[in-house]
């Protein structure tokens, strides 16, 4: 485990002999509210090495490094996003093992599928779930995480080879140059549809601001100790409870208590004063019902992917989705430009 300056930059130098390098991450999101890079694997030749982040060492000069060479990434959105947040500003290229099994046409597509498939390789289970923040690290999740990146590099060269003998070289480049390009969006979700968990479509008016007004203190409770919103209520508990509320019922969570139980029953307290006014609003989705001729053109559409995806033995839904086709139907121009080059042509838009 690297987690020294002196050791990074020792191996720093080891990464600047090599070309490629296979990376990938490990987070906490279960143990902790605020998601945070907790290791970066990194396999070279001869090198399968952990990193830790939250030693304390600056990750600068590994990002430097890293922007300077091909990675390989067995789905790279979520690393990718992760690593962003930590600091990593410049990316490079990238081999995605993922994008590249699924344009070959092979249909189980995660990294122990593949391993397997390939190389008859059965990876470990079981720190999936694992604490990945905690120190030190067991043997079996170092072993865990190493797996994770010593076999992508063998992986890599057996989805070139496949890539080549079916001439999708292009299609794979560009579908990967979109997903690290995707990566540089910030995922945000409005404020006001953040509490509405699932089953909270059930409850309307007061008992839906009583839930709103529960999330919140919830959230906030999570915030200040830094641990996963469930570890404080259940959304299940939450729902029942404002519906408890709503109807005048008792209300008990075996598990609050103190403070935290004063602040639970004081949010209630508010959301029961609130005026119908600022009640929240049923969200109502319009949808466009389709014209006889868009539903045509999604037939028409929809015939065409079809047949080429069968032709080319992939996934359908790799050429395009069914809300893309739909998109399609609605209005072609401004939604040819929204897909790859090699998508339009499957489509017969493309020569």
């Amino acid at each position: 485990m690297i987690a020294t300056p002196e050791a990074l930059a020792e191996f720093l130098q080891a990464m600047r002999q090599t070309g490629r390098i296979a990376l990938d991450t490990e987070a906490d999101s279960l143990h902790c509210y605020f998601e945070k890079l907790c290791l970066i694997q990194i396999s070279i030749p001869g090198f399968d090495v952990l990193i830790d982040p939250l030693a304390g060492l600056s990750l600068e000069p590994l990002f430097a490094e890293l922007a300077r060479h091909e990675l390989i990434i067995q789905g790279l959105d979520y690393d990718l996003r992760l690593l962003r947040r930590a600091g990593m500003v410049e990316v490079g290229r990238v081999f995605d093992t993922m994008i590249a099994a699924r344009l070959v046409g092979w249909l189980e597509f995660s990294l122990a599928a593949l391993l397997q498939k390939n190389f008859g390789i059965v990876l470990a289970k079981g720190s999936q779930k694992a604490n990945w923040a905690r120190r030190p690290l067991s043997p079996q999740m170092e072993e865990y995480a190493r797996n994770d990146t010593r076999y992508l590099e063998a992986l890599t060269v057996k989805l070139e080879e496949e890539l080549a003998r079916l001439g999708r070289e292009e299609w794979f480049l560009q579908s990967c140059e979109k997903a690290i390009e995707a990566t540089r969006t910030v995922r945000e979700r409005e404020v006001d549809t953040l509490w509405r968990i699932s089953g909270s479509g059930e409850l309307r008016g007061r008992a839906a601001a009583l839930l709103r007004a529960l999330w919140t203190w919830r959230d906030e409770e999570a915030r200040a100790v830094d641990r996963p919103a469930f570890h404080i209520a259940r959304n299940d508990l939450l729902i029942e409870a404002a519906r408890r509320f709503d109807n005048g019922d008792p209300v008990h969570i075996a598990h609050l208590s103190g403070s935290r139980s004063r602040r639970f029953f004081e949010a209630a307290e508010k959301a029961m004063a609130l005026p119908e006014s600022e009640w929240p609003k049923v969200i109502r989705t319009v949808r466009q019902r389709p014209t006889p001729e868009m539903e045509r053109r999604f037939n028409e559409f929809k015939t065409r992917r079809d047949h080429a995806a069968t032709a080319h033995r992939i996934e359908p839904s790799l050429i395009a989705s069914k809300v893309v086709l739909e998109a399609l139907a609605a209005d072609t121009e401004a939604t040819l430009c929204k897909l790859l080059p090699w998508q339009r042509m499957l489509l017969g838009f493309e020569e």
